[in-house]
């Protein structure tokens, strides 16, 4: 056999082999097969009224609020399910958030993912609404921003359900090696890594069941790198914090909250009365309570109200000459839903006193009613 007929008879043999191989490799790992499915709903919303501190004046408009989320999901062998979703932007041009759920039998589950997911979600104004949660009024409800620079691409790990005395109990817990509440793409390294103002951050919350009661207390953290020197005008990690309580009896539910929101910004950049705030922007603290009833007057209708306030403690009595006093931002929201299968009417009127955490600040109120459909 000849030099040429040896080369075409082991490249043959290899061939075989080789081809053998990948089809044990494929029998070996063959899961089940999964599915795609694809949700969404919209809404069509007319909004009067207005939220400017300064001038006051009221406008009106006509809006659609379109959301579209796409979820794969499938089973391997020993019982692990994983769960792909990703849903886009109310003008279908960019996805706003996605992410990879892994839920094991017994162990819990993990998920990575942006801008859904994070442990926040699950204790961020907790308490019961018939329609929306009062920030949409304004950006500046701090209880809503609580640990939301956990948003970038994060890892969340949530425990099974321990049964302790009759309570069931969860725990979650969060990493973020970019904790800047901005997506970070795949295999990419952040923009301005290593010279940026923050860096990694952590949550960790608990949630308490029992009966009609519910309890939740969570708290986040990340590395703030341009801090100085332990002082009075001290730069500092962010924390932020908060705790939820609600009730069901019957048709009713009520719910109370507290945050704590301190975004490690130097003292000397406090704000003063009259001047609109910053979060995160502005130094000092920013604490608040919200409270809430929701009554499921039947199957179909439900009404809610809600109250908040919000105090910024500049914690300094000046600067440069400039008093500076604690603000209140104050919300009061009055909601009514009534749906009818796929479809529901909603609305909401909410007052706004001393927006942007504005002493003289004019009063605001907004009226949403929306039309909702659901697929």
């Amino acid at each position: 056999m000849n030099n040429k007929n040896n080369k075409e008879y082991f490249m043959n043999k290899f061939k075989k082999v080789g081809l053998t191989a990948l089809a044990g490799s494929l029998v070996a790992f063959a899961g089940h097969a999964g599915e795609l499915t694809v949700t969404g709903g919209a809404n069509m919303t007319y909004k009067t009224g207005n939220v400017d501190p300064v001038s006051n004046n009221s406008s009106k408009g006509l809006g659609t609020d379109k959301d579209v989320a796409f979820t794969g999901s499938g089973e391997l062998d020993n019982g692990v399910t994983f769960t792909v979703f990703t849903a886009t932007t109310d003008d279908q041009g960019d996805l706003t958030s996605g992410g990879i759920s892994i839920t094991t039998p017994s162990f819990g589950s993990f998920l990575m993912g942006h801008h859904s997911g994070a442990a926040h979600y699950k204790y961020d104004e907790e308490v019961p609404q018939a329609y929306e949660q009062i920030s949409d009024i304004s950006a500046l409800v701090s209880t809503n921003k609580v640990g939301d620079f956990m948003d970038n691409n994060h890892i969340t790990y949530t425990s099974p359900t321990f049964d302790l005395g009759g309570a069931s109990i969860t725990f979650d817990v969060g990493y973020a090696s970019d904790a800047n509440d901005e997506e970070t793409a795949d295999g990419k390294i952040p923009t301005g890594k290593g010279t940026s103002t923050y860096g990694s951050g952590q949550e960790a919350g608990v949630t308490i069941a029992y009966d009609a009661f519910k309890f939740g207390i969570y708290g986040a953290e990340r590395v703030n790198k341009t801090k100085t020197a332990a002082g009075s005008d001290a730069v500092r990690d962010e924390f932020n914090g908060v705790w939820y309580a609600k009730y069901n009896f019957g048709p009713v539910s009520i719910g109370y909250s507290e945050s704590y929101m301190d975004s490690g910004v130097s003292e000397s950049d406090a704000v003063a009365t009259t001047a609109a705030k910053t979060l995160r922007g502005s130094g000092g603290f920013f604490e608040g309570n919200q409270i809430g009833i929701a009554f499921n007057v039947n199957d179909n209708l439900s009404i809610s109200y809600t109250e908040s306030t919000e105090t910024y403690d500049a914690q300094s009595n000046t600067k440069s000459g400039t008093e500076i006093n604690d603000v209140d931002q104050e919300v009061e929201a009055i909601q009514v839903a009534y749906s009818m299968g796929g479809m529901s009417i909603k609305a909401y009127q909410m007052d706004l006193t001393n927006a942007s955490f504005r002493e003289d600040a004019a009063d605001a109120k907004i009226t949403e009613i929306a039309l909702g459909l659901a697929f």
